[in-house]
């Protein structure tokens, strides 16, 4: 890697282009992203079995070292709900001493996968995967809110629509009254707030309003908080614990790569916020996830939910990630006493709302009308992130979306048989003129064996092979089975136009050497056609 290759994965004054006129926008939105950040922080902590201060830990250093070195202007990360489903059963089988260690590695794979530039990646994945990932993330985040909502115990389940089910059926008034009450609150002001201005802080105001109602409400807070950071400290790294855990870290680096750039990529259509760098990204992940283990964190991710409120907010630079990396640290050091009156129901309305505002009804409108395959993609993808699992839901819908895409291309592909050009001449009923067109891949090989192999009464067959657009191993090696079958038929196999881009690879495969003379292979179908036409001349007159 070059140094100025280098010097792009490094924090920049560019990265703060604009702040003279964001700054204030980027302080408010950095407040309230940190102040919705807090209660997932703590409860994502408790969930994997690390506790609340690893969670806040996790939070406040991997938050900061990611909006600093990470490839996006407004991307915050954290602990998230998606990390808490795969560290969960690492910790309970390997124990909570395994937490640094994972965190060590996990970070070293994603840091050097941003350094192999590995990030555009991503870009690979299909626009229906990505909008049905990203209604699946908005309807479990909307479910998880649901407990809070109404004032009901969690559900046992891991699923969120079966969480959200078991805690309605334990309702009871008149908690359940005064916790909706806070929420439609909540709604009902960050809604007027859109409609006032698009960057009015409505949801910090909603929040405020609500605690005030809440003071004299028996509602659930958000309760005491640890205090202070621990000292960084580094873990013992015995090589057979390493070796046993590399496994485990792999899937969380790709759980932490994967969420991580889906995040950012999200955030990019919620509102212009500049160019991301998907390298960057990767780099500052890596780094923020290595740091939390230092600190007795866990691994770290761009998190959908609380990116998506800090751009709704009005977050336009880095500054408002720092912020509320900054503000969680204050918190914990001195303000604990007083945001532990917050409400949960009043940041549970905080992210209903973004829940819903993460994917447009027309996007979604368009994506199901535009093909028959792209809403398959698009709802199978949003059906498994919410019954099953993010990261299966990603990788089935890429299966699905390239099944597709391989059958369209497919469907492009084709063998035709042509009149012989010129005049017509005795014999020449006796020559097939076979046009391969579009894709020849593994998709589409045997369609072109079945339409020549029913050749009849043909003593010589010119493929022509300049139309091929698309030629792999698959489709070669059809082709050198093709010709060796007809040869040995005693059928002469004359080829026609191989592009330039497939010639290695069909001399690589066989196609030329299956031929059964090297000079059976024609630039020109002239020439091709004024052989064909000369060797049956020729066995006529032998015979």
């Amino acid at each position: 890697m070059s140094l100025r290759s280098a010097l792009t994965l490094l924090p920049a004054a560019s990265d703060y282009h604009g702040l003279r006129r964001s700054w204030k926008g980027d302080i408010l939105a950095g407040i309230t992203v940190g102040i919705v950040a807090l209660p997932l922080a703590l409860a994502f902590g408790v969930s994997s079995g690390a506790g609340a201060a690893s969670g806040l830990v996790t939070a406040i250093i991997a938050g900061f070292v990611a909006a600093v070195f990470g490839g996006s202007h407004v991307q915050v990360s954290g602990p998230t709900g998606a990390m808490v489903v795969v560290l969960a059963p690492i910790l309970a089988q390997h124990g909570a001493g395994a937490l640094a260690a994972v965190c060590l590695l996990a970070g070293i794979m994603v840091l050097l996968a941003g350094v192999l530039r590995l990030g555009r990646t991503v870009g690979y994945i299909p626009w229906p995967v990505i909008e049905g990932f990203t209604l699946g993330i908005a309807i479990i985040i909307f479910l998880q809110q649901v407990p809070t909502a109404t004032g009901t115990p969690i559900g046992d389940s891991t699923n969120a629509a079966i969480a959200a089910w078991q805690s309605l059926m334990m309702v009871g008034w008149p908690k359940l009254g005064w916790s909706l009450l806070l929420v439609v609150v909540v709604v009902v002001i960050m809604l007027v707030s859109l409609k006032i201005h698009p960057r009015f802080p409505g949801s910090l105001l909603a929040i405020v309003v609500a605690s005030l109602i809440g003071l004299a409400l028996p509602v659930d807070t958000i309760g005491q908080l640890p205090t202070g950071l621990p000292a960084p400290t580094l873990p013992t790294l015995d090589p057979a614990v390493l070796l046993s855990l590399a496994g485990p870290a792999a899937a969380v680096a790709a759980l932490a790569a994967i969420e991580s750039l889906l995040s950012v990529r999200v955030a990019s259509t919620l509102a212009d916020t500049g160019h991301y760098d998907a390298d960057r990204e990767l780099v500052g992940q890596g780094l923020a996830s290595l740091a939390a283990g230092l600190f007795g964190g866990m691994p770290a991710t761009g998190a959908i939910a609380r990116t998506a409120v800090n751009v709704r907010a009005g977050a336009r630079t880095r500054l408002a990630s720092i912020v509320h990396a900054v503000l969680l640290l204050a918190i914990a050091l001195v303000g604990a006493s007083v945001v532990s009156h917050i409400p949960l129901a009043a940041l549970a309305g905080v992210l209903m709302v973004t829940a819903c505002r993460m994917v447009a009804p027309s996007t979604v409108r368009t994506v199901m009308r535009s093909t028959r395959a792209d809403a398959v993609v698009f709802c199978l993808t949003a059906v498994i992130t919410v019954s099953v699992d993010l990261i299966y839901a990603v990788l089935i819908g890429l299966v699905a979306a390239g099944f597709f895409a391989l059958r369209q291309l497919a469907r492009t592909s084709g063998v035709y048989r042509e009149e012989l050009p010129g005049a017509a001449q005795p014999g020449d009923e006796r020559i097939a003129v076979f046009r391969l067109e579009g894709a020849l891949f593994f998709g589409a090989a045997e369609k072109t064996m079945e339409r020549v192999n029913e050749l009849r009464d043909v003593e010589v067959v010119v493929l022509r092979m300049s139309q091929l657009q698309v030629l792999d191993a698959t489709g070669a090696q059809v082709i050198t089975e093709l010709i060796t079958s007809l040869e040995r038929r005693g059928i002469t196999v004359l080829v026609k136009g191989i592009a330039p881009q497939h010639r290695e690879l069909a001399e690589r495969v066989g196609v030329i050497a299956s031929l059964r003379h090297q000079n059976h292979l024609f630039e020109d179908l002239g020439t091709a056609v004024a052989h064909a036409r000369s060797h049956i001349v020729r066995a006529a007159s032998a015979g």
